[in-house]
């Protein structure tokens, strides 16, 4: 086994190889506005630091969200083309599994990312490796009270201290994480992977302008 992770759903681009053992090779960066130019040179550090290329990949991993919706497309969409370049499979994840599961967290807890818009994207666990909610974008007051007493990981504690106060790591997002996942999943059988398609939860920021301006003459 070989699998390949990405995740662009949040401001940190992030790339990890895992041979079904171990994590083999990582890189991470966090930029929330370059994820187009830093996604590809990161994937070719992480081969060359392994030695060695994508023709050796028996997978591929990606984050599927919830996330801003270009940023998000990025790792979807190379993921996508690597799949069909190579004729291997992408196995996608929520993005939010992938913090829960590196922070090891073993009783009831949040994730909450950035949704921009003073809103965040969370969703409620039983464990680091067990949602038991779907993911959900909402303004932080709005579900403080129902999350109160329960630790907060991700970078939506780090913004909202006064919604969520006992923050806890990891605040980004580790595509190392989300291969281990993976690679567990892919050992017990298989299942609990989600089609490899963007989780947006909300309308794009962009949008078409519903009355055009005339511009030509009459």
């Amino acid at each position: 086994m070989l699998l390949l992770a990405m995740d662009t759903a949040t401001p940190a681009v992030t790339v990890a190889l895992h041979d079904g053992e171990a994590v083999v090779a990582s890189s991470s960066q966090v930029d929330a506005r370059r994820h187009g130019e830093l996604l590809l040179p990161a994937v070719d550090r992480v081969l060359k630091e392994a030695g060695l290329t994508l023709d050796a990949l028996t997978g591929l991993v990606v984050g599927v969200g919830p996330g801003p919706y270009t940023g998000l497309r990025v790792g979807l969409v190379t993921a996508a083309a690597f799949s069909s370049a190579l004729g291997v499979p992408v196995h996608g994840l929520c993005t939010l599994d992938g913090l829960a599961y590196a922070s090891g967290i073993d009783e009831p807890f949040v994730v909450a990312t950035d949704a921009r818009r003073k809103e965040v994207y969370w969703a409620r666990y039983e464990d680091s490796r067990t949602r038991v909610t779907d993911a959900a974008v909402d303004r932080p007051a709005e579900i403080a009270d129902r999350l109160a007493g329960l630790p907060v990981v991700g970078a939506g504690a780090r913004l909202y201290p006064e919604a969520f106060p006992d923050a806890r790591d990891p605040e980004h997002q580790s595509a190392a994480a989300l291969a281990a996942l993976a690679a567990e999943k892919l050992a017990a059988g298989g299942e609990g992977f989600l089609d490899p398609l963007p989780m947006y939860l909300r309308r794009p920021d962009a949008q078409v302008p519903k009355n055009y301006k005339v511009v030509t003459p009459t």
